[in-house]
């Protein structure tokens, strides 16, 4: 193992872990893999505000789900123990109190009231980016403004007070970030960022880099909606001394929604029909569900094969990849600055691949339950025939269950709209004379039963296309389907027979009621 090359997947437990975050997990996973590294998870809750009850489990279960597997973290322990930030809380004051001392941080003692009212005054004068920085600074409550005798007092009193980055007047901040080249920022435009809250928690600025220098992290791999935030890391580092061991830094591209511009998001899924989270998710507030692909039928290899091709692209032209594969061919070189759109068609294409290297009897496992949740317990390798004729219509593992249903049910609706212009007084007594042919057959096969039938129409001069939809829609319920020989033959005679005949007065009774 490189014990020199160490990665960390740093989530908030804000509420569900969105696709992208699951790409970003896996980039640091296959990045540690190849290169035998450590991956750690983490968890960065220093703003308890935004804190859901059982998002962290979520996060934990929804990458192990992917099968991302962590060295060190949150759920396994490991030598940098906790991984939980709301735990390391004790660990951040001194840092934050090292960059007062070195003149690099602040006390400020301004309200949040204090604060809203100056902002609103502003956009008032037409101002609607007001910053607390190196200009406004000197007429704010702080350390920097207000004489140390009072800045010691306030403080030995108790007064609330944040802590405060000072950042510097017109110095440029370089990063040479791996994905994008140099990345060159003004401090000008950095405001004076709050490191240490009047809680007692950091903010994640602090949290992170702190973190990030005592997990000894060696790469920085996240989202590109971290960028703004790097160069205030950087100085961080700089100020606290550990420049010459800053870790590297690479930000990821954005997964866009797949029509129009912007980030991809849960409305999108659900306004396209496609999950935008690993798991489905209940809001322990409000109740609401939100879609996950585990219970919409993925399968997580598709899943993850889907988010490696959003933003990296291989040497070759090669799509399928195994998650071995992905760890011999990923490099952040061939990782796209641009942000990569969701293709709903390809995302489907990628699961139906997964779905059909299933075999028979370990998609039959996969459905069982929920045949037996509707009371129903198929015979599992009549169900494995079953599957192996339907398996090239599915898509996602429900629709087995949904295409297979008619095996196991007798329908209960006929789609007659179907065959309502072809329908004629005299089919019924063809289908009674077809079920009758079916009770004289010995070998009930799907071969026998298609020779014999068209030999029997032709016999009778009837024509295949006005009869077949008819016996099909007796059959399934539906025009949807394999071949109707294989599926009579899997029904079998009897339950094939039955059908024809027991359909026949439904079928009557809602065509005459159409007329």
């Amino acid at each position: 193992m490189n014990k020199n090359i160490r990665v960390r997947f740093a989530p908030s437990p804000t509420g569900p872990l969105h696709i992208g975050g699951v790409r970003t997990a896996l980039y640091n996973y296959l990045f540690a893999r190849q290169l035998g590294g450590t991956l750690i998870l983490r968890i960065e809750d220093t703003d308890q505000t935004r804190f859901y009850p059982g998002a962290e489990d979520y996060i934990v279960e929804s990458l192990t789900w992917c099968g991302i597997k962590f060295d060190e973290g949150v759920h396994i322990g490991g030598p940098h123990a906790p991984y939980r930030q709301s735990e390391r809380k004790h660990l951040y004051k001194q840092y934050a109190d090292l960059l007062v001392e070195k003149g690099h941080a602040y006390y400020a003692f301004d309200t949040a009231e204090e604060l809203d009212a100056i902002r609103d005054k502003m956009k008032a004068a037409g101002n609607h980016a007001w910053q607390y920085n190196h200009i406004t600074r000197v007429n704010m409550k702080n350390s920097l403004s207000l004489p140390s005798d009072d800045v010691k007092n306030r403080i030995d009193s108790g007064e609330p007070y944040v802590i405060r980055l000072k950042v510097p007047r017109n110095e440029e901040v370089k990063l040479n970030d791996l994905i994008r080249g140099v990345v060159v920022v003004n401090t000008n435009h950095i405001d004076d960022k709050v490191l240490y809250k009047s809680d007692g928690m950091p903010t994640y600025h602090l949290a992170n880099v702190v973190d990030d220098y005592l997990m000894q992290i060696s790469h920085v791999i996240r989202g590109e909606e971290w960028l703004p935030s790097a160069p205030l890391h950087v100085l961080l580092y700089k100020y606290l001394g550990w420049e010459d061991i800053m870790p590297s830094f690479a930000h990821l591209p954005l997964i866009l929604k797949p029509d129009g511009n912007g980030k991809l998001s849960k409305r999108d899924g659900d306004r396209l029909g496609f999950p935008v989270f690993p798991l489905e998710w209940k809001d322990p507030f409000t109740g609401e569900i939100s879609s996950g692909y585990r219970e919409s039928g993925w399968f997580a290899e598709a899943v993850v094969n889907l988010i490696a091709l959003l933003g990296w692209h291989p040497a070759n032209n090669q799509e399928i990849f195994s998650m071995q594969d992905l760890i011999e061919s990923f490099s952040l070189e061939r990782v796209s600055k641009a942000g990569a759109k969701f293709d709903v068609d390809k995302a489907r294409w990628f699961n139906q691949y997964y779905l059909r290297q299933q075999s028979t009897d370990t998609l039959s496992q996969l459905i069982y339950p929920k045949f037996k949740a509707e009371g129903i317990e198929p015979d599992m390798q009549h169900l494995s025939k079953v599957i192996e004729v339907i398996m090239e219509r599915a898509i996602y593992i429900g629709d087995l269950y949904n295409e297979s249903l008619y095996f196991f049910i007798r329908p209960e609706h006929y789609d007659t709209q179907a065959i309502a212009k072809k329908w004629k007084p005299e089919n019924a007594n063809i289908i009674l004379e077809i079920a009758d042919m079916f009770a004289s057959l010995i070998d009930f096969t799907s071969e026998s039963l298609e020779e014999r039938t068209k030999q029997w129409l032709m016999e009778k001069g009837i024509g295949i296309g006005a009869i077949m939809p008819v016996i099909r829609i007796l059959l399934t319920g539906s025009m949807a389907g394999p071949a109707v020989f294989e599926i009579a033959a899997l029904l079998g005679k009897e339950e094939s027979i039955n059908r024809l005949k027991t359909g026949l007065p439904e079928i009557e009774k809602q065509l005459n009621g159409k007329n």
